[in-house]
């Protein structure tokens, strides 16, 4: 059972899943500081406040046990969601790709290329001439993959 959980935590999918975590946390005020300061200000002065709390409220029970209920904050959160969204991936993501896209070029190599490692290329390559056998029941090792790990008998 150690051994196990050895191997899953030393897989480089986790070790890269913690550097994200660790990443998105430290660029998380960027991203808010750009939502607050520029993107919120800037529709708050086209069309007023982006603040939709009050959409669709009401107050449940009477007196000192009185409740209000506030389904527009799920509208608000949808909202700021989709605006970090739009900010990240137009002022992050897209330029990131352009440049990326010019670099290729210069290298000679298309935008698909440019992707994809040569680790990988020569990992497709392997794949494509077994055939997809392994995962089909064949392959070099004999056996298959069964979903669970185990060899058919």
């Amino acid at each position: 059972m150690i051994q196990g959980f050895k191997k899953f935590i030393m897989r480089g999918n986790v070790i890269d899943l913690a550097v994200a975590v660790v990443i998105a946390n430290a660029f998380k005020p960027i991203v808010d500081n750009l939502v607050e300061k520029v993107i919120n200000p800037f529709i708050g002065g086209l069309f007023g406040k982006p603040n939709f709390d009050s959409v669709g409220e009401f107050t449940v029970g009477k007196g000192k046990n009185a409740a209000t209920v506030q389904p527009g904050s799920i509208l608000t959160a949808l909202v700021s969601f989709l605006l970090v969204a739009a900010a990240v991936y137009f002022c992050l993501v897209y330029p990131m790709n352009k440049a990326n896209e010019r670099l290729a070029r210069r290298k000679g190599l298309n935008a698909e290329e440019a992707e994809v490692s040569e680790e990988v290329r020569l990992l497709t390559e392997i794949r494509d001439a077994l055939g997809g056998g392994y995962m089909n029941g064949g392959g070099a090792a004999g056996g298959g993959y069964t979903g669970g790990g185990y060899r058919q008998q």
